[in-house]
């Protein structure tokens, strides 16, 4: 049997897929171990998960907090601030902790997410094999392709980072040449597009989940059609006016089940359901409809269930994603800091009452169970063992 380290950053959606192949490997008789933020991937993993440290404490930036950050800036800004303020110093960071990952664990393959460049580094500095872990299908569509000159820059810091680590021939550390892991498939994003041959689209790994709180199943309502609105881990603060317009727009239309943290909503509508976390696979079967940030796995998590979106993204991948869903036909993209109520509320009247768009979330869902999620990963993870 082989021994698999997953590498991650700090973000829950970036992390959940690694879970569910985890748990895929572990039940296939292999050993699974995660470096990464220790508090975050406690939180998601479970007390059962071995885990290393990386950054370790003494060396544990505040980039759950860079990111937040992130979100206020606009534009070409972010995306600098994106590399040179979170992507490279927290590769920085946590170099120590993955090379001591390594030392200790001794993984036979590294799976290291496209946001978690120290993976990659100390997987060929040890000459190990690696994979890329692409949780969100923003960089497969590369939105930089129209911008050669951003795209040098951002491959250019890669190269750097590579240097200042004693790697002496850099690669581009998003894209492993033996292996990449698409947690989506091509029903969703570019269909049109050829990718190399070991890029393998496995659809969303959805794996069972360790519960971090306690939902009112009783309070959902079979009589009303029901509609999830989540703005995802980082943005629910910054989410204040757009949750009063789907308050104001569909609080008389549907049962609303609310994400968002205490206080956001001042005054929930009657019938509604607000919580700061929800079982989200677990909810999804009894939703008809979901409204969120276009974040990649919120997107495919829905579509895992057959469900129509409306979309309304901030930043960061979430508008490419966005316009993925809205050119498959599952969903409508609106915008988050100018969405009118009368415009929210027609949006999401047409998601649930037009066909075409549950059509087409179901043709997305059924082609995520052909490519298999979780399972498929792990085959072509055992095969660069083999």
């Amino acid at each position: 049997m082989s021994r698999f380290l997953f590498v991650v950053p700090p973000l829950v959606g970036h992390i959940n897929p690694t879970l569910a192949v985890g748990q895929e490997l572990v039940a296939r008789g292999h050993t699974v171990a995660w470096a990464g933020h220790q508090g975050a991937l406690a939180a998601l993993l479970g007390p059962e998960a071995r885990v290393f440290a990386a950054p370790d404490a003494a060396h544990d930036g505040d980039f759950v907090g860079l990111r937040s950050r992130w979100q206020e800036i606009q534009g070409v800004a972010a995306l600098k601030f994106f590399w040179e303020d979170f992507v490279v110093p927290l590769g920085r960071a946590m170099l120590p902790g993955v090379e001591r990952a390594v030392a200790e664990f001794g993984p036979d393959v590294v799976v290291a997410d496209q946001q978690a460049i120290a993976g990659p580094v100390v997987a060929r500095r040890h000459r190990l094999p690696w994979a890329t872990s692409a949780t969100t299908s923003a960089e497969l569509a590369r939105p930089l392709r129209t911008m050669p000159k951003v795209e040098e820059w951002v491959v250019g810091l890669q190269a750097d980072f590579q240097r200042d680590a004693d790697v002496a021939d850099p690669v581009d550390l998003r894209f492993s040449d033996r292996l990449v892991l698409c947690f989506t498939t091509t029903a969703l994003v570019c269909p049109d597009q050829p990718f190399p041959g070991h890029f393998v689209f496995t659809g969303p790994a959805l794996g069972v989940r360790p519960p971090t709180g306690v939902f009112p199943w009783d309070r959902l309502d079979a009589a009303r059609r029901r509609v999830l609105v989540s703005l995802g881990s980082l943005n629910a603060e910054a989410g204040r006016r757009f949750f009063g317009v789907v308050v104001d727009a569909l609080a008389d239309q549907v049962q609303l089940v609310l994400v968002a943290p205490a206080g956001t909503i001042e005054a929930p509508p009657r019938g509604s359901i607000v919580a700061e976390w929800v079982p989200q696979l677990l909810l999804l079967p009894h939703m008809d409809a979901v409204v969120n940030h276009a974040g990649h796995n919120t997107v495919v998590e829905a579509l895992a269930f057959g469900l129509p979106q409306v979309v309304a993204p901030i930043r960061d991948g979430q508008p490419v994603v966005a316009s993925q869903l809205e050119a498959s036909g599952a969903g409508i993209r609106v915008r988050f800091s100018r969405v009118r109520v009368d415009e929210l509320r027609q949006a999401v009247r047409a998601v649930l009452d037009e066909p075409s768009y549950r059509q087409a979330a179901e043709r997305i869902r059924r082609s995520f169970e052909v490519a298999g999620g979780a399972p498929t990963a792990a085959d072509h993870l055992e095969e660069l063992v083999a």
